[in-house]
């Protein structure tokens, strides 16, 4: 299992980078998480990273785009603006919980 270096701390990913377990996530963690991909944390970032964690634990698998634009009535098209290119990749990676299924 590949480890690497983030925000000072020693933490295990997989080989896409994505954290192996998502309870060693903090929010220090993921604001440094989002500054590697190039996303500016706004408190609308922050309420989207905050819903993906929650969602994860309470059914088990990260949340689809669709489930997290109905779930938190944010327009898709916004979430492309705050997360752009893959929003539903790169949210998964800043809020520490695995890739979703069908991204590839």
């Amino acid at each position: 299992m590949p480890s690497t270096t983030i925000a000072g701390r020693q933490i295990d990913v997989n080989e896409e980078g994505f954290l192996s377990n998502p309870d060693d996530w903090t929010e220090e963690l993921g604001a440094e998480f989002a500054r590697l991909i190039g996303v500016d944390m706004s408190e609308e970032h922050w309420k989207l990273v905050r819903f993906l964690r929650q969602d994860y634990k309470a059914m088990g698998e990260t949340p689809t785009l669709r489930r997290v634009s109905t779930q938190t009535g944010m327009p898709v098209k916004q979430l492309f603006t705050l997360f752009p290119g893959k929003p539903a990749k790169k949210m998964a990676y800043v809020a520490g919980v695995p890739k979703p299924k069908g991204c590839v």
